[in-house]
């Protein structure tokens, strides 16, 4: 079992790596973009990174509905923090709307509106992390 807690961790921390990652790209591209910079190996980097993100998320969710079956270890910190999880999973899913948007040129966000995106994964990690950890409830 710790095997494959271990597993789950590494895909989370990689998951969660492009999740913080790619925002920032976007926050440049957009910045770049108005003031008519090649923004071009923005829209690469991104869509790399979008892909490598959501092999590690799929990995990380994998592992961790393995790990409730297969040990069943949870209560209703568990129930919560897997709500946070699909907000998590819903952040992703914007990001890759965000990103087909700069893949098309279509128009973005304001890079303020952008940085305070990037803000937002974490007030759904942190909750993750302390449910996972303290299991107050």
């Amino acid at each position: 079992m710790l095997w494959l807690k271990a597993s789950h961790l590494i895909a989370v921390i990689a998951w969660l790596a492009g999740l913080f990652y790619l925002p920032r790209i976007l926050v440049h591209y957009a910045e770049g973009h108005a003031r008519g910079e090649d923004v071009r190996r923005l829209v690469i980097m991104g869509t790399r990174l979008f892909g490598f993100m959501t092999v590690m998320g799929t990995l990380a969710l994998i592992l961790g509905l393995w790990l409730w079956l297969g040990f069943h270890d949870g209560g209703l910190w568990l129930m919560i923090k897997l709500l946070f999880v699909l907000g998590l999973i819903g952040y992703h899913l914007a990001c890759g709307v965000l990103l087909g948007r700069m893949r098309r040129g279509a128009p973005m966000p304001t890079s303020l509106a952008l940085r305070l995106f990037n803000e937002a994964a974490l007030l759904l990690v942190v909750p993750i992390i302390l449910l996972a950890v303290v299991k107050p409830v």
